[in-house]
């Protein structure tokens, strides 16, 4: 149970409350409020199958009134008190809502944070259990951090200054192309904007995915092969290639041409596509005749 007498203690000026994120990131975005202009205080609502006696109920009332207010359009997860249990931490708090109708949540990771907002524990948490929290209401809830879930084991509980956040999704950044200096020194400017377009209007590799998309393929008259290919990066990181491996099958799908490329650190940066060409020696290539009206490029595993 909440020790009241451990309330945070109120400020002169309005401060909301800082755990209160867009309720958009947890529920359906078409219940969400049109009204902007104000602050939401939040009533204490008791989920129904609690049978508590007055004074619990007063406790939390009494907490509850104390509560910054939310935003409009938010949602929040607001820690009060903090208390070791079997190696972990149990945490009591409230789940607020500041729409005015009721929302069910969803699954959510929670953070415990500490005054300097480093993560002591997380853990994924079924917020549906809440159940349907009323429009502008707040509901007391526990949530149990087991030990497993404690990011730093030899570190002590934070006193003051903690609070608990709700982990938000990071939405990945939209693909691009990238190009070296040297194409971007090289090539036209209707030349690189149709390159941009044809990245942008293919689907993006999936996320950690790095592939690679065949552009062009073409034998000048020194027997060398030229083939481009679109480098496609789809992590969260930049990826330094030193050493490839490229095999290139024509249009009877065999081998025409096979050889490995030291790149001097060629980077291909965080959710992006680069455009690089390999220069494939005659003494690479495994065919006198070459059909590359249908070709196909892939690197060899090691």
């Amino acid at each position: 149970m909440f020790n009241f007498l451990k309330k945070k203690e109120t400020e002169d000026h309005v401060q909301y409350d800082e755990s209160g994120i867009d309720a958009g990131d947890l529920v359906d975005k078409k219940r969400l409020s049109e009204n902007m202009d104000e602050e939401v205080f939040t009533d204490l609502s008791i989920h129904p199958e609690w049978q508590l006696p007055e004074e619990e109920v007063y406790v939390y009332r009494f907490l509850n009134n104390d509560l910054p207010p939310l935003r409009p359009n938010q949602v929040s997860v607001h820690g009060v008190e903090i208390k070791p249990k079997d190696g972990g931490l149990v945490v009591e708090s409230f789940v607020r809502n500041s729409l005015a109708k009721g929302i069910q949540l969803k699954p959510a990771a929670i953070l415990v944070l500490d005054k300097q907002s480093e993560t002591v524990a997380r853990k994924t948490f079924d917020l549906n259990a809440v159940g349907t929290i009323p429009g502008r209401s707040s509901r007391p809830w526990s949530f149990l951090f087991p030990p497993s879930s404690i990011i730093n084991k030899e570190g002590e509980i934070p006193v003051h200054g903690w609070r608990l956040a709700i982990e938000l999704k990071k939405k990945p950044a939209k693909h691009k192309l990238d190009l070296e200096e040297s194409w971007s020194e090289t090539l036209e400017s209707e030349e690189v904007e149709k390159l941009d377009r044809f990245v942008d209007s293919i689907t993006p590799p999936k996320p950690g995915e790095m592939n690679f998309l065949s552009l062009e393929a073409r034998q000048v008259d020194t027997g060398d092969l030229h083939v481009t290919l679109l480098l496609r990066n789809g992590s969260d990181r930049d990826l330094a290639m030193k050493h490839l491996s490229l095999r290139v099958e024509d249009a009877f799908g065999e081998v025409a041409a096979e050889g490995g490329f030291k790149l001097k650190d060629l980077e291909v940066k965080a959710n992006t596509s680069k455009p690089w060409t390999f220069i494939f020696p005659p003494k690479s290539i495994k065919k006198d005749e070459l059909d590359l009206s249908k070709w196909k490029a892939y690197p060899l595993q090691k």
